[in-house]
């Protein structure tokens, strides 16, 4: 039989998971556990399946539990699971890329098999992600029991499954913030600087366009240090110094971002001098 499938933290994370989870036929959703019975409700609604719950108390057994709880709330989430003895011999997964399956060690430590499964994509729009999740990164690590049971449960809904150092998780996830969250604070330094030039904001956005995607395009063609070019690259630090010097009559913050960049950039150009990868 299908294994059943209980979710505490039906969010965008949990109800997209759960639908395609449910939907592909590889886990039988049970319960669904939110912060609310409204919310609980809405996401039965959307994940097509289970029983929406109003509170723990009335949380069933299930051979795969998914913790679909903010980050801080993991620990403490499986401590009460497992005290009520719900956790016994079960498969436990978080979906942080933030933290490790050692969060899980109060279900460990009553015989659950754990591990994390972390989705490398933004869930801002589950119902667009439900649809198009096929080829999607996730990050797995955990007992080998536990990923025995998720791997083939997500490379059945189209995951792309690649093992993480659980020791370096905090740096894993660290990673996406470079490449999605500080990228934008970059390119948003990048539009502000444009206007400080007199360019108007939508010029200034068709500026900035082709070279950061041609940009990217080189990255994930190339390599990062065969892609950087400016004066960095060249050697010319004088050009550095003056841009630093403008930034900061201009914009101490956006200076000080410009200035935390130099030393980084100027170690990759030297990988680019060696033709290292």
């Amino acid at each position: 039989m299908t294994p059943l499938l209980n979710i505490v933290g039906a969010g965008h994370v949990g109800r997209t998971l759960g639908r395609l989870l449910s939907q592909h036929g590889v886990l039988t959703v049970q319960d669904v556990l939110t912060r609310s019975h409204a919310s609980a409700l809405d996401a039965v609604a959307f994940i097509g399946a289970g029983r929406a719950l109003a509170q723990a108390s009335e949380l069933r057994s299930a051979q795969v539990w998914m913790l679909a709880v903010g980050d801080d709330a993991i620990a403490p989430t499986c401590a009460a699971l497992a005290a009520a003895g719900l956790l016994d011999g079960a498969t436990v997964f978080h979906c942080s890329g933030a933290k490790a399956s050692g969060e899980l060690q109060a279900a460990r430590a009553r015989g659950a098999r754990v591990a994390s499964v972390h989705p490398v994509r933004s869930f801002a729009d589950p119902a667009a992600v439900a649809t198009a999740f096929d080829g999607t990164w996730c990050g797995v690590e955990g007992d080998p029991q536990a990923l025995a049971l998720l791997s083939p449960a997500f490379e059945a809904i189209g995951a792309r499954l690649v093992t993480i150092d659980a020791p370096a998780k905090t740096v894993y996830h660290a990673a996406s913030v470079f490449a999605s969250n500080y990228l934008v604070t970059v390119l948003d330094a990048a539009l502000r600087a444009y206007g400080a030039a007199g360019v108007p904001p939508e010029v200034a956005r068709e500026l900035a366009r082709p070279l950061a995607s041609e940009t990217l395009a080189n990255v994930f063609r190339l390599g990062a240090p065969a892609a950087l070019s400016g004066p960095i690259a060249r050697g010319d630090m004088d050009t550095v110094a003056r841009q630093h010097a403008a930034l900061e009559d201009w914009d101490a913050p956006t200076a000080s971002l410009y200035e935390a960049l130099v030393e980084a950039t100027k170690a990759l150009a030297e990988r680019k001098r060696r033709g290292a990868a």
